[in-house]
């Protein structure tokens, strides 16, 4: 059996996009394994939920350091000595720089509460109800050095109820995101992935 798939997972809270893969690497037949957990913040959930099932983490704070690119080279440094093969921002709410996309780019995936390239930015599922959408979702793509632009790598529709307000959207959301993630991450992992252009393809 082949080994699996390194993964290291950067969280910012409550990490429970971080449990659902706790939780699904828990089966070897999922094909991957969570190698390492990285906050911007202590003592936030998803630290302790890495802690909980036995996985090392870290932190690295944007104010402990002289500048954003001396954090962001940082936090390079920290994940690389994990050796991923993929990292997952699972809710980590800081812009990655060009230190890390030079190391990582193309491997590091993060999800959007929208179903891109519509609504990007921190309010997906208030700018969907504001617009009248009947149909949104969630997009997890390859980060880029734009804001929710990078290729996509997969995509869940969540229809707009007429009762909807901004949190009971976003809850349901959430739902599909954490589904959508798993699904698309364990295939990552035991096919294989490559980026060409726009496009992901699944397949050695």
């Amino acid at each position: 059996m082949p080994s699996p798939t390194r993964l290291v997972v950067l969280v910012s809270g409550s990490g429970t996009n971080l449990q659902a893969l706790l939780d699904a690497c828990a089966d070897e037949s999922y094909g991957a394994k969570v190698v390492a957990v990285g906050a911007d913040r202590e003592d936030i959930a998803g630290l302790t939920r890495a802690e909980a099932a036995g996985v090392p983490t870290f932190t690295a704070k944007v104010k402990d350091y002289t500048s954003r690119e001396h954090w962001d080279r940082a936090l390079a440094d920290k994940v690389g000595a994990f050796e991923p093969d993929v990292v997952v921002l699972a809710g980590f709410m800081k812009l990655v720089g060009t230190t890390f996309l030079d190391a990582f780019g193309g491997r590091t995936v993060n999800t959007h509460p929208a179903l891109s390239p519509s609504f990007p930015g921190m309010h997906g599922p208030r700018e969907a109800l504001e617009y009248g959408v009947k149909v949104t979702g969630a997009t997890l793509f390859i980060v880029d050095a734009g804001v929710d632009t990078g290729a996509i790598v997969a995509q869940t529709a969540v229809p707009v109820d007429d009762d909807d307000t901004e949190a009971t959207l976003h809850e349901r959301i959430k739902v599909a995101e954490r589904a959508m993630l798993v699904d698309a991450v364990g295939k990552m992992a035991r096919e294989g992935f490559s980026v060409e252009g726009r496009r992901v393809r699944f397949g050695g």
